[in-house]
């Protein structure tokens, strides 16, 4: 085996192990203002937690920014550390859009 084939075979061996972290949806920003509603928590809060800039924060709440998926994953991080979870539609018993609930802790 030549060693640009033992590279593509690890390549598509890790793509296919975790295929399923780029193919989870990333979070909304509505879902993160109810995250942090749930939580209590102000935007300097989740900034501090997750290691994102507050302005960061802020933009991706607002829309103004179109976040890179490693951001929203620090989020997610933070999030899921303090108990959230994060929903999918028809992820739970309601009809409807993303969601967010609280872990029993």
């Amino acid at each position: 085996m030549t060693v640009n084939v033992k590279i593509t075979e690890a390549v598509r061996m890790v793509a296919q192990k975790d295929a399923h972290r780029y193919l989870a949806a990333m979070i909304t920003a509505a879902q993160i203002r109810a995250a942090r509603a749930i939580l209590g928590w102000k935007q300097t809060d989740l900034a501090e937690r997750s290691g994102v800039s507050e302005m960061s924060v802020k933009n991706i709440e607002r829309g103004a920014s179109d976040p890179r998926g490693s951001t929203l994953a620090k989020l997610q991080s933070a999030f899921e550390a303090a108990g959230v979870q994060f929903l999918d539609p028809g992820q739970h018993s309601m009809s409807g859009g993303h969601g967010v609930r609280l872990l029993n802790q």
